[in-house]
């Protein structure tokens, strides 16, 4: 099978530290979402058990026929707002399934309509790239943060990761995450404790249908899950020149949210920091080869999907400041990349300065993060840019 000649032990790296990333990152939030409509412990499994499945099938399998990387994740900013607003409203585990439904239906719409792809049409590379060393720099910036807390750990794998880089490039990911692991392993700092061996089981919660948690749920998850996700997904996507049929991608996740919506799947969209780690070319220095990071990615969180609880233990097991660490420096190249072509032209260079800084804010508005208002800013700048050119011109 051309999978297995073309897969590399840096790309299945970069899939598991894609998917020890965006999981040990974000769980706890999804966790609460589930917690807000009173889920039980089996329920909360299930919800494991439909995301897992979810985001690794529609990863693995687009990747595998177009060969090219395809990275889905659940929606973190949409997990915070189901935590937010179903503490407020009381709403029921059946009202939520039925806003995830409704919300599902509106992201196939976007897809099926192309419209959104069309307004991703419209935004100049330059704004895109800004976009993406925006949210990417966070993690660089976290990953230097962390000495605070782990100052031997996180100079042991900066020094990895420079001499590696130095010798075998390659592979410096893959050096730098293994002496880590080995080095908090040996000083106890791994919580052995937080591993339990169960399978999950999917629970089904037939779904009812509300105008409140219409209004709610399904409206803010929609709005938040297009803006924060999807909209910095596709940023990734065409900042790393791959050309891939956003529109259907956008309908294949739409749908697998309306299937696995009642076992707890409450929203799939692109991923944006996983998917720079598997796109880069940290994850294999040809191209046409990193699709295997991101089939190695899917299958790992299909995995999580069938173990549940198992490999949820195992990778919250792993220090904090790790994750953070591994994930910066993962990302140094492709935040490197994503500002040398927001800043090449000096026509756009202000307008993707303006998304670049609005991005790295973090600042949220109406519950819409900051990547949205990141390219809100830079096309509003760059509009003013061109129009006073224009201006000028015609005098």
């Amino acid at each position: 099978m051309q999978f297995f000649k073309d897969l590399s032990l840096s790309a299945f790296t970069a899939g598991f530290v894609a998917v020890l990333v965006g999981f040990t990152s974000s769980v706890a939030i999804v966790f609460q979402a589930a917690q807000a409509f009173q889920a039980t412990p089996a329920q909360i499994t299930s919800w494991m058990w439909a995301l897992g499945l979810g985001m690794g099938l529609c990863s693995l399998v687009p990747s595998l026929l177009l060969r090219k990387p395809v990275m889905v994740a659940w929606s973190t900013p949409g997990a915070a707002v189901l935590a937010s607003a179903g503490l407020s409203g009381g709403f029921s585990m059946a009202e939520a399934v039925g806003a995830f439904m409704v919300c599902a239906v509106l992201i196939t719409l976007a897809g099926v309509t192309r419209w959104f792809e069309r307004v991703m049409n419209r935004i100049p590379t330059e704004i895109a790239a800004a976009l993406l060393a925006g949210v990417l720099a966070r993690f660089g910036m976290q990953a230097f943060a962390a000495a605070q807390t782990a100052l031997p750990l996180v100079l042991l794998m900066l020094g990895a990761y420079l001499v590696a880089r130095r010798w075998i490039p390659r592979y410096a990911v893959v050096i730098t995450l293994a002496l880590a692991i080995a080095f908090v392993a040996l000083r106890g700092e791994m919580s052995w404790s937080a591993i339990r061996f169960e399978l999950a089981m999917p629970v089904f919660t037939a779904p009812q249908f509300t105008l409140s948690a219409a209004i709610s749920l399904a409206l803010p998850l929609f709005v938040v899950t297009m803006a924060s996700q999807n909209l910095p997904g596709v940023a990734v996507i065409r900042a790393t020149g791959y050309d891939l049929p956003i529109s259907r991608l956008i309908t294949m996740t739409g749908l697998a949210t309306l299937v696995l919506a009642p076992f707890g799947g409450y929203a799939l969209n692109f991923s944006a920091i996983t998917a720079a780690i598997c796109m880069g070319p940290e994850a294999h220095p040809d191209r046409d080869k990193r699709y295997t990071a991101a089939v190695s990615c899917g299958l790992l969180y299909v995995v999580i999907g069938i173990f549940g609880a198992v490999v949820t233990g195992l990778l919250t097991a792993f220090p904090k400041e790790l994750v953070v660490a591994i994930a910066g420096l993962a990302l140094l190249g492709t935040i490197g990349s994503g500002l040398a072509a927001a800043l090449r032209d000096e026509p756009h260079r202000e307008a993707a300065l303006i998304t670049f800084l609005v991005t790295l804010s973090g600042v949220v508005v109406a519950g819409v993060g900051s990547a949205f208002w990141g390219v809100v800013a830079g096309s509003i700048a760059l509009f003013v840019q061109q129009y006073r050119r224009s201006q000028v011109g015609s005098v």
